[in-house]
């Protein structure tokens, strides 16, 4: 098994927002509350569009060999570009299978414009077979490859009216969840200063995931019983080792395993 399991955390591009709106030296929590307000005038909602969504963190699980590890790329000091950088470097890497919650309609179309803007440079996450032939019929940019699996998509029968959000997942296999913070307090944190808050947010997210995804694993016949349960005993195990207080929380709150 070798398996990358991401999440990205966005905040408003306010730089793009003053552009965009002509907003001139207003400071940016007033930029993006006219993001904000100009969004909802014209679709009725706060979610902005992808391309005015700028990357603050990215949280990664790998499960290669043996080993399960958890992190977010960077340091909270790390800037957006080498973020991304980064980011398809580690495909670069370990050619990993990609696991997310919605990758497909947000996080990669987010890192993909993102990473034009930075001239970043990511042709293995590109590879389409002319230079490998291996990944002419499974690659990371084909909706129904298995090379990323889109687990929000997948599930729903690749249906919009299906799709069910992270959280509710979560719930449903009695799994910790968001744990008190959810993606709509995320532009508020970085406000404050708090990024450590917003990678722990992310991480949560990514645990989350990966945990689904053992469940689908088995669900498609590709883990036993036995061998889920020995997946879901290195995950208690490595967040039984960590210091950190999110995961200590995240395994307290684990309390039942379906």
């Amino acid at each position: 098994m070798n398996t990358l399991v991401f999440d990205i955390e966005t905040v408003p591009d306010v730089a793009f927002g003053r552009r965009l709106h002509d907003l001139g030296a207003l400071p940016d929590e007033q930029v993006a509350k006219a993001m904000f307000a100009l969004r909802r005038q014209d679709r009725g909602g706060d979610f902005l569009p992808l391309e005015q969504q700028r990357v603050v963190a990215i949280g990664c699980a790998l499960r290669r060999g043996d080993a399960f590890t958890l992190w977010s790329i960077g340091e909270p000091t790390t800037g957006e570009g080498e973020l991304v950088q980064r980011f398809f470097d580690g495909i670069a890497r370990f050619t990993p299978d990609l696991v997310s919650w919605n990758g497909s309609g947000f996080d990669l179309p987010v890192l993909n414009y993102r990473a034009l803007l930075w001239g970043v440079q990511a042709p293995r996450f590109w590879e389409t077979g002319e230079g490998e032939t291996e990944f002419r019929y499974n690659n990371y940019l084909q909706r129904y490859h298995w090379r990323h699996t889109d687990l929000m998509d997948v599930l729903s029968g690749f249906s919009s009216r299906n799709r069910v959000s992270l959280a509710n997942m979560a719930c449903l296999l009695k799994l910790p969840g968001k744990l008190g913070f959810g993606g709509e307090q995320v532009w508020e944190a970085y406000q404050r200063g708090d990024l450590v808050g917003i990678r722990r947010y992310c991480e949560t997210d990514v645990l989350n995931t990966y945990l689904i995804y053992l469940r689908f694993e088995q669900l498609r016949g590709r883990l036993t019983g036995a061998g889920y349960r020995e997946e879901i005993e290195r995950v208690r195990a490595y967040l039984g080792a960590a210091s950190e207080p999110h995961l200590k929380q995240f395994l307290a709150a684990w309390t039942e395993v379906v």
